[in-house]
């Protein structure tokens, strides 16, 4: 085929404190180096709060647990099974060196203005690495200022400015206009969700079929 047809879009509904949107964003990877279409794709991150009345300097990692799960025992056998999928996608979750739940707010706001200067996933990137592998707080300032700069962002202004708020906070009711509940949670052309970290092979194969409806369409408008 000698045309480009118009991209496929993946708007991936996520948080940077949801250890299976860190295994969801690996196996998208990997999807995406399966797919074999001359269609461009174009994924764009979306903000999800897990926890959108956490205090604004988060919570002791522990407390927090305790409250969401009832108990630790029963976070340590989910645990377990996010150590076994992370070591499938060369994700070394460190959860001990993690202290703090943040309020991810601000990080969502960071990642909005890191694809206005077109390293969204980067910044996507550090964020999951700065806190599932080095136990990062990412909720404080000079943290995500930090992180930014290893995506390549220069973002201390911003993050003290009331930048993104309001088109982070519009973002946010789309998702819930849409139903979402539980993260990760994959739009293909704004149609089609698929919900969870799903195999590699599913998402690729969902690509796939979006790829091919999106050449369909552009050869009948033809």
């Amino acid at each position: 085929m000698s045309e480009q047809s118009e991209a496929v879009h993946i708007d991936i509904y996520s948080d940077v404190i949801c250890p299976w949107c860190y295994v969801g964003k690996r196996r998208l990877e990997r999807a995406l180096r399966q797919v074999n279409k001359p269609v461009s794709i174009h994924v764009a991150w979306r903000p999800f709060q897990l926890n959108p009345t956490m205090p604004v300097g988060g919570m002791e990692r522990t407390v927090y647990l305790k409250a969401k799960f009832g108990s630790l025992d029963i976070f340590k056998d989910m645990e377990q099974r996010l150590l076994e999928a992370g070591a499938s996608e060369h994700i070394p979750f460190a959860f001990e060196k993690i202290a703090r739940t943040p309020n991810t707010f601000t990080a969502h706001r960071l990642i909005w203005y890191a694809a206005q200067r077109g390293c969204q996933n980067e910044m996507v990137d550090q964020l999951f690495k700065g806190y599932f592998e080095e136990g990062a707080d990412i909720g404080s300032v000079p943290t995500l200022v930090r992180l930014a700069a290893l995506a390549g962002l220069t973002a201390e202004s911003f993050l003290r400015s009331a930048e993104g708020i309001a088109e982070v906070k519009a973002d946010e009711a789309a998702g819930h206009r849409l139903g979402i509940r539980g993260v990760p949670y994959f739009v293909l052309n704004r149609a089609r969700g698929i919900s969870g970290a799903q195999p590699a092979e599913v998402l690729a194969a969902a690509m796939e079929q979006a790829c091919s409806q999106q050449e369909a369409g552009s050869a009948g408008g033809r």
